[in-house]
């Protein structure tokens, strides 16, 4: 138990789930467990919107639909009471939980994680014209997909293991399943475009055309998918490069950014037409003062070219890109 006399001037003396805990009024304890909330930062929710789970290194974090906001609980704070920095929400935590102990205790429970489930095995397949057709759509053939380790697969599976042992299995398989894949072989992401539930399978970190970066170009462009990057590469637009985070609202790390702001003579963003595109790459905008592209043709750049053409798409984005130079 943490004495109620205890004066606490390091954030890691806190424990995280408290942050959570204490600004987001929670009444159930956190062990290791996911919720579910209606967003503390949107008064519109109907449903619960805002996501508390557990990272890959067992560290809590939040995902919240409605505002877009993500991150740990210093991002909690910072968006709570619009503070502008991490060290400014390090200061308020530590203030808040001080007072808290010094009038009650706090005791954090034992974690007991959930068990979930994991991609366990997958098998690749060979394109069919299903597959092609899909593509197409966004003017995309085997050969560039190739060239981004995109691959079809035959089916997927999903295991849930608790110490080692199995407590259940399910098969995915169907036509439209797709495995990302990394240069060495790993796969670090599943895309299903038909499962409008759950779209996208994470499996490992990875920034998206990484592998693939040559730091010959003037230009980096940071797109918010994989299949925007492979679109934006149809443009053939000079002197780019691509890359594109997890998602939208996963945090590319700052030693990487470092190392593209220095490689690069300038920094774009063209995320999705969208609230949430828009939020994003206005973060990154007011992080790095990157500058931000709003293709305003459809919801993204290959819903753009799939509405119109590659040469309109082209024109356009050649034309705001130029506009920043």
């Amino acid at each position: 138990m943490i004495s109620t006399k205890t004066i606490i001037s390091d954030l890691n003396d806190i424990p995280r789930e408290w942050v959570f805990e204490y600004y987001l009024n929670l009444t159930q304890r956190l062990s290791g467990q996911s919720l579910k909330i209606k967003s503390i930062f949107s008064g519109k929710d109907k449903v619960p919107s805002m996501c508390i789970y557990i990272d890959s290194n067992n560290r809590y974090k939040f995902k919240d639909f409605s505002s877009g906001y993500g991150g740990d609980g210093l991002n909690l704070v910072m968006h709570l009471f619009n503070l502008g920095s991490r060290g400014k929400a390090s200061f308020k935590i530590m203030d808040d939980y001080n007072e808290y102990i010094s009038n009650n205790s706090y005791i954090p429970l034992e974690y007991k994680p959930e068990s979930k489930y994991a991609v366990s095995n997958y098998e690749i397949r060979h394109w069919t014209t299903f597959d092609k057709s899909y593509w197409q759509i966004y003017k995309l053939n085997s050969h560039l997909l190739g060239e981004y380790n995109v691959y079809p697969l035959s089916f997927y599976q999903m295991t849930k293991e608790d110490d080692g042992r199995i407590l259940d299995s399910i098969t995915i398989n169907g036509n439209f399943i797709y495995g990302y894949f990394r240069e060495d072989g790993s796969l670090y992401k599943i895309y299903t475009p038909k499962n409008k539930d759950n779209k996208f399978i994470k499996v490992k970190d990875y920034i998206q055309g990484s592998d693939q970066i040559k730091f010959k170009s003037k230009y980096l462009i940071i797109l918010s998918s994989l299949k925007d990057l492979m679109c934006f590469k149809l443009l053939e637009i000079g002197n780019t490069e691509c890359i594109a985070p997890d998602s939208e609202n996963s945090v590319i790390p700052t030693n990487l950014m470092e190392t593209y702001i220095n490689k690069f003579d300038k920094v774009f963003v063209l995320f999705d037409n969208d609230e949430p595109g828009i939020k994003s790459a206005q973060r990154y905008q007011k992080q790095y003062g990157f500058d931000f592209i709003n293709l305003d043709m459809s919801k993204d750049l290959s819903d753009s070219i799939k509405d119109t053409n590659i040469e309109t798409v082209r024109e356009e984005v050649f034309k705001l890109l130029k506009n920043k130079i």
